[in-house]
Order: C-alpha cells, then sequence, then structure tokens
C-alpha cells in the first residue's frame, strides 16, 4: 500500500485526538463507512418527504418535561 506523510501544525489537543484515531484506523474507517451509508439513507428520507417538521419536533422536545408529554412525531 502507498502512504504519504503530511506535515502541518495544528493544536496539540487535535493532534492528541489524531493520534488516537490513527492508532485504530480499522475501527475510525467503519465508523466513517457507517455514517456515510445513514447519510447516504437519510438523503433518501429527504428526497422521497419522509421527513418530520421541524416545528412538530420543537413541540415534541419542549413537552418531555410537561405532566402530559406529546406522542413521538411520526415521519410524512
Amino acid at each position: 500500500m502507498e502512504t504519504k506523510v503530511d506535515t502541518a501544525h495544528v493544536p496539540l489537543e487535535l493532534a492528541s485526538k489524531v493520534d488516537a484515531i490513527a492508532a485504530r484506523p480499522g475501527i475510525w474507517v467503519a465508523q466513517e463507512e457507517e455514517r456515510y451509508r445513514l447519510t447516504q439513507k437519510a438523503l433518501v428520507d429527504v428526497d422521497t418527504g419522509k421527513t418530520i417538521d421541524h416545528d412538530e419536533v420543537e413541540n415534541w422536545v419542549e413537552s418531555l418535561d410537561t405532566d402530559k408529554p406529546l406522542p413521538v412525531p411520526s415521519r410524512g
């Protein structure tokens, strides 16, 4: 496998995070692949109108701290 070395100046905290991710590349790649798959699936839902109105979600969230929470909003 070919590799490439990049050099950049980044904050130490970010460098530590990147080092931690690089130490477990198989896990990171799997997570990114799954994130991409779920994003593509969500975009299909948006294209086909399977969405929940933002105001409905906000109303539902606000109701969770009340004595009578609203039912979970459903997709169109």
